[in-house]
């Protein structure tokens, strides 16, 4: 857990750093300002799912393994393969899940919190309303058994995720060229700055998280051939209030 915590709190500041030396957007100059609620939300979800929910999903596992319940349980195929196997279904959750917060309004009301930030950088990935990270704990706790996931299987795959995650939220100026190869497999940032448009026909799109190819497959994929004129945030949240810490807990009952 304090490794993974390590890795997670160096690779934000590498990619913080990163977004200061090649921004994509330039001229931000309250950076940290910005960051500070974002990483206090962070702090809060650390705890809810580290301390609350880590336990019980680690007991759900135990118990599916013992049991010998869930889908990889059932297959007869060497342990690599199972891996992948169980890395891809798990990403293919995260994209259903992430689209469910989209389509379902009761859950879309928390996601929003996430998509209000008017200044996308890698630390907007770590903003999200402790709601929505119970509603996203809760179903783990059904879908994680289901697939019959192990331990090591969860550790790789959120290690992969926040990096990614972190990767594609931020505002380094990642030349297009690349952007378009690392694109083709991964999500990344030109890709996901289309998500984070105040337009509702770019952000109800793009839902991938580490794979970009669910979003290709599903008919949900959009891209903006300037990335440049993307305005962040929702029409609704433009106010000063809905970016500190106050506003953003409030912002489901708005």
């Amino acid at each position: 857990m304090y490794t993974r915590l390590t890795i997670s709190i160096l690779l934000l500041l590498a990619i913080f750093w990163l977004e200061g030396v090649f921004p994509f957007f330039k001229g931000r100059k309250h950076r940290i300002k910005h960051a500070f609620p974002n990483i206090v939300f962070a702090s809060l979800n650390g705890i809810i799912s580290g301390f609350i929910f880590a336990w019980l999903i680690i007991t759900a596992i135990n118990w599916a393994n013992f049991n010998c319940f869930g889908l990889l349980h059932t297959i007869n195929i060497p342990l690599y393969i199972k891996g992948t196997v169980a890395f891809v279904l798990f990403d293919l959750w995260m994209y259903v899940w992430h689209l469910l917060n989209h389509r379902i309004f009761f859950l879309w009301r928390f996601h929003r919190v996430h998509h209000a930030d008017l200044e996308m950088d890698t630390t907007t990935a770590l903003r999200f309303h402790p709601g929505e990270i119970i509603f996203s704990s809760m179903s783990r706790l059904v879908v994680i058994p289901l697939l019959g996931i192990s331990f090591a299987h969860l550790i790789i795959y959120e290690m992969a995720l926040q990096t990614i995650i972190l990767f594609h939220h931020s505002n380094v100026g990642l030349p297009e060229k690349w952007d378009r190869i690392f694109r083709s497999v991964i999500v990344t940032p030109n890709m996901h700055r289309v998500h984070h448009s105040q337009e509702g026909f770019e952000f109800n799109s793009n839902y991938s998280s580490i794979f970009s190819f669910w979003d290709r497959l599903n008919h949900t994929f959009r891209k903006r051939e300037n990335t440049h004129a993307i305005r962040y945030g929702l029409r609704i949240f433009q106010e000063s209030k809905w970016q500190r810490l106050w506003g953003m807990l409030i912002t489901p009952i708005k």
